[in-house]
């Protein structure tokens, strides 16, 4: 039987950059698909007639072939093929400096490299290449990628989440241990390198703890009490998990009104599947009382998958309890989006009629739900219903102006 294989939305821009002389770079966090993207990108340089060739540095054969000095190394890979792919490069000693050197040489060889994207990584593309480089963030599967498997359907997605080896898997036995394995390997591999020996477990307690606050303003005097740790120790992890893409944080939008919260803070985990583990809860969405954080989670990442340099994304409330999911702010413009789960009629809720009053500029609003579609006015303004799913090809986000 043929393994089935994913075409993914950012295959084509990577594609178009094996003849750019510039080092191409994978970030992502851990069996997110970066080495499956890394392979497939190899087949097509193939394909085009350019020699190749893949190193794999988790394996320490691979890893032994590029353990000399910085001449030898620059010596063989610049000898020995025209594009050269890198899996987890930050194995490397002095990677950057490497590239640099390469990139710098113009001899005409072409580099891809994957990270799990430690502190490191991040010090080192913007110490080391500046201007030579171009980053690509890989993510868990999209909607619209995981609607490629048969027989799917949304609720499969929010149970499981969008992690690419799910797709080979058939029971829910075998999704559930691969997710708890991806938790396991990310703390025994990233985090260990990184921490105390004895902080791991109150590490993985912090993992719970924004699994089951996802979505909720959730102070960090208080998850710091929560877990036992000291508020910097706490900062400094949510920073480490931010560099690793395993968690993102939202800040509130505020326009300095004196009701509005300026300092809160909302986090996500990358994929639902992953938070569902933490959880230990692979109940269908129906039937769980997190349904709403569920659909909230789904619009967040397909939203954050979507950025473009000028985009951010910020939540509103105001001291009342006034509040707005998502703000994504284009061009220094806000647009509201609020999630629902069931509605029963097109309703603009009131936090959002709230926004878009106190914030005139607001071109229009968005109403993300599972049930309805359409569009009323807020005086001269529209809010659009959409589906959720609509979500995942967003017209706002597709272009920078």
């Amino acid at each position: 039987m043929v393994p089935m294989e994913i075409k993914r939305n950012v295959f084509n821009k990577l594609n178009d950059e094996i003849t750019e002389p510039f080092i191409s770079i994978l970030l992502g966090a851990r069996q997110v698909g970066k080495s499956t993207l890394l392979k497939k990108l190899e087949q097509t340089a193939q394909k085009k007639g350019l020699k190749t060739a893949y190193f794999n540095l988790e394996l320490s054969s691979d890893l032994a072939q590029l353990s000399g000095n910085h001449k030898e190394i620059f010596n063989l890979l610049t000898q020995k093929a025209q594009v050269i792919f890198i899996d987890e490069f930050h194995y490397l000693e002095n990677a950057s400096k490497i590239f640099k050197a390469i990139y710098d040489s113009q001899c005409g060889v072409k580099i891809f490299a994957s990270g799990s994207s430690s502190t490191e990584i991040h010090k080192h593309l913007k110490e080391s290449l500046a201007g030579r480089f171009r980053k690509t963030i890989i993510h868990p599967l999209s909607w619209d990628e995981y609607q490629q498997i048969p027989k799917v359907n949304l609720s499969d997605y929010l149970q499981w989440g969008g992690m690419p080896g799910l797709i080979h898997l058939s029971t829910s036995e075998e999704k559930m241990d691969l997710l708890e394995n991806i938790v396991s390997t990310y703390l025994a591999k990233d985090i260990k390198a990184l921490i105390k020996e004895e902080n791991v477990r109150a590490f993985n307690s912090l993992l719970y703890v924004l699994a089951h606050n996802q979505g909720g303003i959730t102070p960090i005097s208080n998850m710091a009490r929560e877990i036992g740790l000291a508020e910097p120790t706490l900062a400094r992890y949510l920073d480490i998990m931010a560099h690793t893409y395993i968690c993102f944080q939202v800040t509130s939008f505020s326009g300095n009104l004196a009701n509005e919260l300026k300092k809160s803070r909302k986090y996500y985990l990358f994929d639902l599947g992953i938070r569902n583990s933490l959880l230990k809860d692979f109940r269908i969405p129906d039937h769980r009382d997190d349904n709403g954080i569920l659909h909230e989670s789904f619009v967040f990442w397909h939203l954050q998958n979507q950025m473009k340099p000028n985009m951010e994304i910020r939540f509103w409330r105001t001291k009342k309890g006034d509040e707005v999911d998502f703000i994504v702010i284009k061009n220094r413009t806000p647009h509201p989006i609020e999630v629902k789960s069931t509605l029963h009629k097109m309703e603009i809720p009131s936090g959002l009629s709230y926004f878009m009053k106190t914030y005139p500029k607001a071109p229009f609003g968005i109403v993300f739900n599972k049930n309805l579609k359409g569009e009323k006015k807020l005086g001269h303004r529209p809010v659009y219903f959409m589906k959720l799913e609509e979500a995942a090809s967003l017209p706002l986000m597709q272009t920078v102006l």
